[in-house]
């Protein structure tokens, strides 16, 4: 099979949501059609044993939410999909925005009964940074929710892009029948079940009197009167203006029943962008380009307690990646060979010997690669947007056994190298200053330090409100502010200069003072006139 067309057969999406929005429940249920799974779990039910199938670490089992981005392929209808299940919680949000790197569109979830949530609206932020078409699952049709005009207006609102049914819900709550492809024309009406797929009654013709008899002559006739209406209100769909990140197909269904889910993968996998070309500190690279190229947008450590690996997800762009060769590691300007890698089913890992544009391959490393590192056939260019965002909470690591200094060290480096937090390293004093989006991070760090590494901490609060990474086209007026401000200024993991400001007042008054320093609030950053 040629190049071309193992892109065209390729889906390559993230699903995103506010927490509780239904979102791993949604990831199982897809899983669950592309027969990737036989039996689905559920987070949050002490009566199933089985834990939801994305959500494997012992935190995440224990607390019942998602902290980690996982990664799942699985065929369905000759379409190989590669999906990427992220973090719903907000403190872990800068986890999703890296994944948001990796995929060509996204599934966003939204709750019936809440609506768009702050959340949401951030997410849908950086979809639009990179013009990520995004469609709408509204999650949770079995339970008495919003009216469904009225929540297509939110999100038009709210998420400031332009949307489009593609499916149509009967009724909502303990009356809810199914759900009526727009896209197919086609009703598709279920059983409730929460762990097999039942199958569907299917009414080619919406005005077909079979319609009354299997849904009631009221819910008929609403039907057809919204289906008129949404005809009449909304543009025909038009693929295009989807992919190009200007107008978002919406579906409803249950995701915990099993309501409308397949309508929305065989509509998917029609619809979906195949993987697309990526920008490079160089050029645009094009999938179907021969050579190898791919970056690093995620690392995680010790996915197996029993074994102490440590594996790189790579997202592939462009040529055919092999296993055993030899691949150009940019940043450290030098090749390596990957005899080891693998596909994911969530905690379930496969040996794989190829992968193509828009594949995740599973690296086992050492420690020589990093979130954002460049892999190619020789060429040393390196694909952006994949930076660090200023944290919001800062808390100083205290080492509470000194014998287990070196434990310590290599835990925190480890999981900085995942992504899971930065770490700040002041230039006086060496302290080390840990900055999260949220809270319940420190929870996550503090345990996996004392179950994966043995180290035990405690955090302290900072008075910190902003990490600004500082630069300047004039050396000697850099020199003289990092002089002025040293007990401020601080390292990253990349050994970039930070200025840890305590207030925005401050913040402000000392970009005034200092105009020939820029102060850039992501890590990623080009100078003016530089």
């Amino acid at each position: 099979m040629s190049i071309e067309e193992e892109i065209a057969k390729r889906r390559t999406f993230g699903i995103i949501s506010h927490p509780d929005a239904g979102k791993t429940t949604l990831t199982e249920k897809l899983l669950l059609f592309g027969g990737a799974i036989q039996k689905a779990g559920a987070v949050k039910s002490s009566k199933i044993k089985d834990h939801a199938r994305s959500d494997w670490m012992e935190i995440e089992k224990q607390r019942g939410i998602s902290v980690a981005t996982s990664v799942m392929g699985f065929n369905y209808q000759g379409i190989k999909i590669n999906l990427l299940d992220t973090p719903g919680h907000q403190d872990f949000a800068e986890d999703t925005y890296r994944t948001l790197t990796a995929v060509d569109s996204v599934i966003m979830v939204i709750d019936c009964v809440k609506g768009v949530e702050t959340q949401t609206e951030k997410l849908m932020e950086v979809c639009r940074m990179r013009s990520t078409p995004v469609i709408c699952f509204i999650n949770k049709l079995d339970r008495e929710g919003r009216d469904p005009f009225d929540l297509l207006d939110e999100i038009e609102e709210k998420l400031n892009i332009r949307v489009r049914p593609l499916s149509w819900p009967i009724s909502m709550g303990k009356t809810f029948k199914g759900v009526y492809s727009l896209y197919e024309k086609s009703l598709h009406l279920f059983t409730a079940s929460k762990t097999v797929i039942q199958e569907g009654i299917q009414v080619d013709n919406i005005h077909d009197p079979q319609l009354d008899n299997l849904v009631g002559e009221n819910n008929a006739r609403q039907l057809r009167a919204d289906v008129e209406l949404i005809e009449g209100v909304y543009p025909d769909f038009n693929i295009e203006k989807y992919q190009a990140g200007n107008v978002a197909p919406v579906f409803f269904g249950s995701a915990v029943n099993n309501f409308g889910v397949k309508e929305l993968l065989d509509t998917f996998i029609r619809i979906a962008p195949t993987p697309r070309p990526r920008e490079t500190t160089l050029r645009s690279i094009e999938p179907a380009e021969k050579k190898f190229s791919g970056f690093v947008f995620k690392i995680h450590a010790n996915m197996d307690p029993k074994h102490r690996n440590r594996i790189a997800f790579v997202r592939v762009c462009s040529g055919e990646f092999e296993r055993g060769n030899t691949y150009f590691h940019v940043r450290q300007n030098k090749g390596f060979r990957f005899s080891n890698a693998t596909a994911f089913l969530a905690q379930d890992r496969e040996t794989i010997d190829e992968a193509w544009p828009g594949d995740i391959v599973g690296i086992y490393d050492t420690g020589n690669l990093k979130i954002g590192d460049t892999l190619t056939e020789g060429e040393k260019l390196q694909y952006t947007g994949i930076p660090s965002f200023s944290p919001e909470i800062f808390k100083e690591v205290v080492n509470k056994d000194a014998m287990k200094s070196k434990q310590l060290e290599k835990g925190l480096l480890q999981l900085m190298e995942e992504g899971v937090a930065q770490l700040f390293t002041f230039d006086v004093g060496k302290r080390k200053v840990i900055g999260t989006v949220g809270a319940l991070q420190f929870e996550v760090i503090q345990f996996r330090l004392k179950h994966e590494y043995s180290a035990t901490v405690e955090f302290v609060p900072q008075n910190i409100y902003k990490a600004c990474w500082i630069s300047s086209v004039n050396e000697g007026k850099l020199r003289e502010f990092i002089q002025s401000k040293l007990r401020y200024i601080a390292r990253d993991k990349e050994d970039k200069l930070v200025f840890m400001a305590e207030s925005k007042a401050w913040l402000q008054m000392v970009q005034d003072n200092f105009p020939d320093i820029n102060f850039h609030f992501t890590s990623e950053f080009k100078d003016p006139g530089s």
